[in-house]
Parts: structure tokens; sequence; C-alpha cells
């Protein structure tokens, strides 16, 4: 068992072996700026040959795939929540922003439709009688203005790539290993499908693959990384909200980065896995949210299951101890009769 699990450590690479190595490197997730496209699990999959898992809707709007598994590596998550759209980042450039109620996205939606000319008329202005209540603008006619206004959060899911990585400590074969990256990847050629790391992640990341059983998750495109290239997810993301570099670099971007939607009004902008004290030494990859981490589905307080192992052992190697000299006694005492 490594000594990784004995307090702080800021070099996993080092750690795993690796005198001489390149700068650790992750992601930063800047959620305030995901518009939900999709292109990193589009740009995970078409790279690594993932195969399908579904592309099933979930009636949870455009998240088809619901969760981290074998098959997503990526996961972007829709969460929708009662905040009016728009107002709470009202003005604010660079943040999306939208109209904030249902009389107002009439009007915008009517005036786009005004400027747009049709077969001699204005679309949405020219009435149009097919034998139907109404041909208004959608929801006119189906209590639309009773809805509850609504904003997304939408965020891009991935492997955190922890500095005290549980499904790393619990690989008996070795599958698992530490680049010299500090990312952890899994050798499918040695992966028996025992399913330990399952259990051993304390984000639920890590999953077996139902056609062979083997363990499966992001790897931080470590093919890419070792001919220089950045990862495609964070290559393909549009609006950089995926940002790839080196961590320590990463680090202090984010905490500008929360700084100045402070000083623009987001007060609810806070970082998630970037602390090295927290509970798996800090995360490979980290994310800036907009709300509490229990919204986005993430673990609030996360600790690595083997934390605490050596001092489970310590304590069951005294109480084997304690059992040796019981046990000794007894002994000693028959024999003396």
């Amino acid at each position: 068992m490594s000594n990784r699990l004995h307090g702080r450590l800021d070099d996993p690479a080092a750690e795993a072996g690796h005198v001489e190595h390149p700068p650790r490197v992750g992601f930063f997730t800047d959620t305030s700026v995901c518009i939900g496209c999709k292109a990193c699990e589009v740009a995970c999959k078409e790279w690594n040959l993932i195969p399908d898992d579904g592309m099933n809707l979930l009636g949870m709007s455009m998240d088809n795939t619901g969760m981290l598994g074998a098959n997503s590596w990526r996961h972007v998550a829709f969460i929708e929540r009662d905040a009016p759209l728009g107002q709470q980042y009202a003005g604010l450039d660079g943040l999306p922003t939208g109209p904030t109620s249902v009389d107002e996205m009439q009007e915008v939606v009517a005036a786009g439709l005004r400027g747009t000319e049709r077969g001699g008329g204005e679309l949405g202005t020219t009435p149009v009688d097919l034998g139907m209540p109404s041909l208004a603008l959608p929801g006119a006619a189906t209590g639309a203005e009773s809805r509850t206004d609504f904003s997304w959060l939408m965020m891009s899911d991935v492997c955190k790539h922890c500095t005290h990585a549980g499904c790393l400590d619990v690989c008996p074969t070795g599958a698992l290993f530490r680049t010299e990256f500090g990312t952890v990847v899994v050798q499918q050629d040695i992966c028996n499908g025992c399913g330990y790391c399952v259990s051993g992640c304390p984000y639920g990341v890590i999953d077996r693959r139902p056609q062979d059983g083997r363990a499966n998750k992001c790897t931080l495109c470590y093919d890419r990384l070792r001919d220089g290239l950045e990862p495609a997810c964070a290559k393909a993301c549009p609006t950089d909200s995926i940002q790839f570099g080196v961590l320590d670099e990463l680090r202090e971007r984010a905490a500008a980065r929360v700084d100045e939607l402070h000083e623009r009004g987001v007060p609810e902008a806070r970082l998630y896995g970037e602390d090295p004290d927290d509970g798996v030494g800090g995360a490979g990859a980290f994310f800036l949210l907009l709300d509490e981490p229990e919204v986005y589905g993430l673990p609030p307080d996360p600790v690595v299951p083997t934390r605490n192992l050596p001092e489970m052992w310590g304590h069951a190697g005294a109480a084997a101890a304690a059992f040796v000299t019981a046990a000794v006694a007894v002994f000693a005492a028959a024999g003396r009769r």
C-alpha cells in the first residue's frame, strides 16, 4: 500500500516512481460558460472509440447520458432549477443570459419571426387557418403564463484523477496506474473485472463495461498527452468551459475567475475539487460551480475510502497481538495445570 495515504501530497507522479516527469496536468471546468453543446462528449467518444451507450432520451431534456459510466467518460449534466432565467446574471458580459419572463420570451420570438419574410408575408404575422384552435406562439394557449420561471445549470463532468485515488489503492492486479502526468489510467489488458475500483471511487466515476466486465473511465487522453496534444474534449469545447493545462496554473486561473464573478455580482460562484487538503488530496479535474455541489450530483465532502486504511491496519495488528498474547497465556496456564 502506497504511503500516498499519509497526509498531503502535491506530486503524485513522483510518489508513483516517476523520478523525472513533466508538470502535473489536469482540467479546470468553468460551468459558467458551458452551453451544453455536448461537443466534449462527442469528441471523447470519437477519439477513444467508446461504444454507443444507447443514446436514449431519459426524460431529462437533452441529458441523454444520465451519468458517467464505462461508455460515458464525459457527461454533460443539464440541471433545471426554479430561478428566473437571465436575472441572476443580467448584464454580465461573457455569461449566459436570456429573457426573464414568459412575456419577454414571447416578445423576443415574435420580433424574430416578424423579420422573416416568407411567401409574400411575414412569418408569424400572416394568419393561417388550418382548422386548429390557435397557431399563436408555442405555449400561448396552454397556460404558459402560469409556468414558474426557471434557469439551466450545465456542467461537463469527468473523472477527477484524484491525488489520493481510491480506485488505484484497491486495484489488486495493477491494472490502474499513475502516469508521469499525475493522471490515473486503466490498462484494459490487465483488468480482470473484479470491480474493487468501482467501490473505491468516492465520485461514482469508474464503471465496468457490460460487454466484457472490465473497468473503464477517462484517461485524460493519455495517448494525446504523450504526443504533446491536449485532450480531445478540451480541444473540441467551443467556449473554453473545459480548460486543460498545468494544474498549478489552472488553480491560479480558477481563483481569479471566482474573484471576477464575485465582483460582477455572482456570489454563488465557488470552486470544487481544487483544494489539496480535501478528502482526496485535491482533484486533477476540478470545477467552478454556480450552486451547491449536491445540485450537480457531486458529493459535498468527498473522502477517499482508503484514507483511514493505515490506522485500520494498526488497530487490526494491535487486536491480533492481543489475541495471540491471550492465547499464549491460556495455553501456558493449561500447561501448568
